[in-house]
Parts: C-alpha cells; structure tokens; sequence
C-alpha cells in the first residue's frame, strides 16, 4: 500500500492544512465535517451523521462476509491561540490544532482512500469513526451511545487509533505498550466557606485563602504518602480563585485540579481519600469545604493480543527499527478509551516533531507545536494494513 499512498500525500497534506487553518473546537464542528464528508466522497461508504454532534461514521463493506473493525480519528481543536509563524497557522483566534487532531483526520481519511481501492479484498468491513469533542467533551462516549460500534450491522471485533507526538518520539518512530496505555482523567473542585471580613482582623473572620492554601499543599503530601510510587498518583492544581481586594478577607475561596491514575484501585482510593483531607482541614479551622469529585475518561488499557498483533504488523511493513516500545504510561488521558472499554484494540503513537531535536520540541498542546506533514502517508498505511490484516486474522 506504500505507492499508493505516497501518491495520497499531498492530497492529504492539502486538507491537513485546509484543516489547521480553519480549527473547532468542542462538539459541533460543521466546517471539519464537511471537509471529511468532501474528502470521502466518491468512495462508496454508508456514511451517518450524528444527531448530537458533528460526527462522521463510514462504514467501508468488504468483498467477502466477516467481521468488522474500527479505524478512529479526532477531529476538534483546542482554545489556544496558535504562534507557530507557520504560513498554514489558523485563521481563528483562540483556536488552534496543537495536538495534532488535524493530522489525525487527514491519515484516516487516507486510509479510507487505500481501503475502499482493495475492497473486493476484504474478508469483512471497515467502520471509520471519525470523532468531535475529544479534549474534553467525551465525545467518543457520545459516539457509542449513538451506536457507531454497531455500525456495521454488528459489533466490532476490534478497534485501533493513531496518534501523532510533537516532541520526544523522534519522527516517523511507532511507539506502544500492552496494558495501560495512558492514565484515567477526573477533575476535583473545592470550595473553602469561611466568613469574610477586613485583613486587618482576621481574628474577627474565618480565612477560607489560608485554608484552601494549606489543603492544596496537603493534597501532594497525600499523593506521596498514602499511594504507591509504583502506582502513580497526579494531582495538579490548575486554578484558584479567592477574593477581590488584598485588604478583604473573602467570604470563599475554591480551586480545582486534575486527578490522573493508572489504576481501578488507585483511582477509586484518590476519589475517597481527597474528599476526606478537603473536608477534615476545613473542619480544622472551624470552616467547611463543598468537594466536587467528577470522574471523566477511564484508563486506556490496550489488550495484549491487539498489541502484539498491531506491534507486528509495523514491524513487517516499515521494519522492526520503526518501533519502540514504550517503557511506562503516559499521564495525559484520552476518550478512545471509552472504546477500549468495550472492544480489545491498540492505541499506538507516531512521532511527528517538526524539530531536529525531538526531545527539546514544543508539546502537544502548545502554541507553538509544530508537526511534520511528512508522516502522513505511513499513518495511512498502517491504519489500513491494520484493518486489512486483522479483518483476515477474524475472518
């Protein structure tokens, strides 16, 4: 399929680029989708829209009867605004493609492209399930609900997605592990209730600022006291709000942070755990503390066997050298695993810096993450020789 791709790459490129210049962001995306649909056209795919979203479904029907697998792409942006200087930078002010979502979309619709060439080779279909609303708005989980696992007349037998990296993975470099892939994400909000008063007497108030103060200091004591280092715990404290006045003590103060852990245990034991220090030191002070504890994306978890297999197949198609195991997880989290959840699949990793220097490069969601448009051909290849191989292996 490489030929056939290598013909595909600057059509892709056009619309990766079409795509970055033109970033949304959340759920409704109607400019991406008719971009997908536009690019799709012409492949004879059962093509569905969501009705919650602006999602794409295609299903690709093979020339044999077997089963179905799921080939996945994100489509959204996040709210960032882009300083990459780069000619193609987007036009949308506070919106960018920093995590590479464009490059995403752009491989699956290539590897849409080399299915639908062999489909009278297929031992089964093909569900391309192409997805808004992943930085934070669970829109895999809305998908399944909307049925795109069952698109196909049938449940999938197996899932794959591939995702490109702006620093450390050096480019065109495969990268995965069996197991958890990356960590679960929830979100804790606290708000410390104390009584206001003047900062000059804070005998006469209660001080919610110092309080919230000494329970965000206590949640990293917590973290490396009662959890295992080998099973990590992260709490990061993203903002805190108190006050409007240095001379006013505030009636409240609140913050809220993200929660990563790489374990049922551990993140049923941080749920319980951070909701008792936040209220016992609030109890402390003579002050309360209103805890929010809200559970987001579930840990990716490859299945071993789809690893291998997936594993396997990069090694046979580009060579062994072009793939590198991962040594640990990874603490940022990911809404694919709604689908890992329900079916065995691989989540895999492409390096895609734009930089010589990979390991010092701007990351993943920053305004200035810069990624090569040259790995989008071998995205495209091994999403479809995934397909292909794992429909003959079911088959």
């Amino acid at each position: 399929m490489s030929d056939d791709a290598a013909a595909l790459q600057d059509d892709l490129v056009r619309l990766r680029r079409d795509l970055h210049r033109h970033p949304e962001i959340g759920l409704e995306l109607p400019r991406t989708q008719r971009a997908v649909l536009d690019a799709l056209d012409g492949l004879r795919l059962e093509i569905t829209r969501g009705t919650g979203l602006s999602s794409v479904t295609a299903v690709l029907r093979g020339g044999r009867p077997g089963p179905a697998v799921l080939l996945r792409a994100d489509l959204d942006a996040l709210p960032i605004h882009e300083a990459t200087g780069l000619d193609y930078a987007s036009v949308v002010d506070g919106a960018m493609h920093a995590c590479g979502h464009d490059l995403h979309t752009a491989i699956l619709v290539g590897a849409a492209r080399l299915l639908a060439g062999r489909r009278h080779e297929l031992p089964g279909d093909v569900v391309f399930m192409f997805q808004p609303g992943e930085e934070g708005w669970d829109g895999a989980g809305r998908m399944i609900a909307e049925g795109v696992l069952d698109a196909a007349g049938r449940r999938v037998s197996a899932a794959y997605a591939l995702h490109v990296r702006s620093y450390g993975t050096p480019r065109g470099q495969f990268t995965s592990r069996p197991g958890t892939v990356m960590a679960a994400f929830d979100e804790l909000r606290v708000t410390i209730h104390g009584r206001g008063g003047h900062g000059s007497l804070p005998h006469r108030g209660r001080d919610p600022v110092s309080v919230a103060a000494e329970v965000v200091t206590a949640l990293q004591t917590l973290v490396t006291r009662r959890f295992d280092v080998f099973d990590p715990v992260v709490v990061t404290v993203g903002t805190f709000h108190a006050g409007t006045s240095p001379s006013t003590i505030p009636d409240t103060a609140s913050f809220g942070a993200t929660v990563r852990t790489f374990s049922a245990a551990s993140r049923t034991a941080i749920r319980t755990e951070s909701r008792r220090l936040c209220e016992r030191i609030a109890e402390a002070h003579g002050l309360t503390a209103e805890v929010e504890y809200a559970q987001r994306y579930p840990l990716t978890v490859n299945d071993d066997d789809r690893y291998a297999f997936a594993r396997g197949v990069v090694a046979d198609v580009f060579g062994p050298e072009r793939f590198q195991p991962m040594p640990h997880p990874v603490a940022s989290a990911e809404d694919f695993s709604r689908v890992l959840d329900e079916v065995p699949g691989c989540y895999l990793i492409l390096g895609a810096s734009a930089a010589d220097d990979p390991e010092h490069a701007p990351v993943n969601h920053s305004p200035r993450a810069v990624f090569d448009d040259a790995i989008l051909a071998d995205g495209a290849v091994l999403l479809a020789e995934l397909a292909c191989r794992s429909l003959a292996e079911h088959g």
